[in-house]
């Protein structure tokens, strides 16, 4: 179960839109990450990976974190805003949930449920 201020710690590098070292500092090792039913990411060393080809696309990003926070025992939501500027002048907003499950202080698993309609860039005055 992790501490409330290892989940502080958490939220705060993913708002800062450090998400590859959020990836590298609260997951496991052997960590699954899944988007909706997609199959899983498996391994620490393909999130951070994936999280760095994602920004990398990026001219800029705003991560929110929408509280309150569910915690019970291992199992962790959290709701999330996200706003992407993508290099080639489109814009990306979603909102999903990222349902945890935790081992000690590390993410053992992640699924991410959203609308998979929202990760279609946008032209900025389309957007809204």
């Amino acid at each position: 179960m992790p501490g409330t201020d290892t989940l502080e710690r958490f939220i705060a590098a993913v708002e800062s839109n450090a998400h590859d070292a959020a990836c590298e500092a609260f997951y496991d090792e052997h960590s699954t990450m899944q988007e909706n039913q997609a199959a899983p990411r498996v391994g620490r060393d393909a999130h951070v990976a994936n999280e760095r080809r994602v920004m990398a696309r990026a001219k800029s990003m705003t991560s929110t974190c929408v509280r309150p926070v569910l915690v019970n025992g291992d199992v962790v939501v959290i709701r999330w805003v996200f706003h992407f500027e993508w290099l080639d002048g489109t814009v990306t907003h979603m909102e999903e949930l990222a349902y945890q499950r935790w081992k000690g202080e590390k993410i053992a698993q992640e699924t991410f449920f959203y609308d998979p309609a929202q990760r279609v860039p946008k032209r900025p005055d389309a957007a809204a």
